[in-house]
């Protein structure tokens, strides 16, 4: 919960950091999906927080992630999702936001993730405290925990305007199941899953079924954190990569998550300015057509064999 003790280190933080420059112009457009729901477009790329903003109590590590934020904002970026699973990470992200002002872009999301009705509503109302928002764009049930009392509390919220989508989340390929039957049952705006160049399950089922079900998706780990990255570090780009403007291997596999039709945006986490820079340089280049993804797919399964 929002306590005193966190509401004067938020002070402090916003004090250590307030000549922060930010910029006030040249922001660019990157590509954007349509929320099947509405027909609202949001930018491919998005921000996640997992981890990565973990450092309320650090005011230059604050600094830091503020500087990514505000690089992701202006390179045209616009979901952030958060939860109050990460930490102090909401609290981060208030304190960025609060510093930065004038965030047109921001499609903010965020999570339920507790047991019981009562303690949702309770921890969604401090999710809007520390985030400094009065609704939220979208609110997840983390994990599927406890998702029928929580979404049922969310269609509410959603009726009453207090927040604009709902949905649910999994992740690391779990739980599937479960995801699909909820899916099917539940009218829902948004889910989000794990989907990357290793970990592909969802081709076959969930991603068609958010397309039939007329449902957003969030792509969580698309690097598995940065398993990936590392397994690939030492090994070649293809030829062929810089056809579709790849220079780095998370831009090879950026491009191959974003170019999938089903997929409305992915959310990779970064703690590093140039990081945030090449993602948005993946997301706004040229995107592989079907073909060219399978070629990528295989391309990666021959160099891990």
């Amino acid at each position: 919960m929002l306590t005193r003790r966190r509401l004067l280190q938020s002070t402090a933080v916003l004090s250590a950091f307030a000549t922060l420059p930010v910029l006030a112009s040249g922001r660019t457009e990157l590509p954007k999906r349509a929320i099947p729901a509405t027909g609202e477009t949001i930018p491919l790329l998005g921000m996640g927080t997992w981890l990565t903003f973990d450092v309320a109590d650090y005011p230059a590590q604050v600094q830091r992630r503020t500087k990514v934020l505000q690089t992701f904002l202006e390179g045209g970026g616009g979901l952030v999702d958060s939860s109050p699973m990460y930490g102090s990470s909401e609290q981060t992200v208030g304190l960025a936001l609060r510093q930065l002002k004038g965030h047109a872009s921001l499609f903010t999301a965020t999570k339920v993730w507790t047991p019981t009705r009562w303690l949702g509503i309770q921890q969604m109302q401090n999710s809007m405290a520390l985030w400094g928002v009065d609704r939220f764009d979208l609110m997840q049930v983390h994990n599927l925990l406890d998702w029928e009392t929580h979404l049922e509390t969310l269609k509410a919220w959603k009726d009453e305007g207090r927040i604009r989508y709902i949905g649910v989340t999994t992740s690391h390929g779990r739980r599937h199941e479960e995801l699909e039957r909820v899916m099917r049952r539940e009218p829902l705006d948004f889910v989000q899953f794990t989907y990357n160049l290793l970990d592909r399950e969802v081709e076959s089922r969930l991603l068609p079924l958010a397309s039939d079900q007329g449902i957003a998706v969030i792509i969580n780990r698309p690097f598995r954190r940065a398993a990936l990255l590392d397994t690939l570090a030492n090994k070649p780009l293809p030829p062929w990569a810089g056809d579709l403007a790849c220079t780095s291997w998370a831009q090879y596999c950026l491009k191959f998550i974003l170019s999938h039709p089903h997929v409305c945006c992915a959310i990779p986490a970064t703690t590093r300015v140039d990081h945030m820079q090449e993602n948005l340089q993946a997301a706004a280049g040229t995107m592989p057509d079907q073909a060219t993804r399978t070629r990528m797919a295989e391309y990666v399964a021959s160099i891990l064999s």
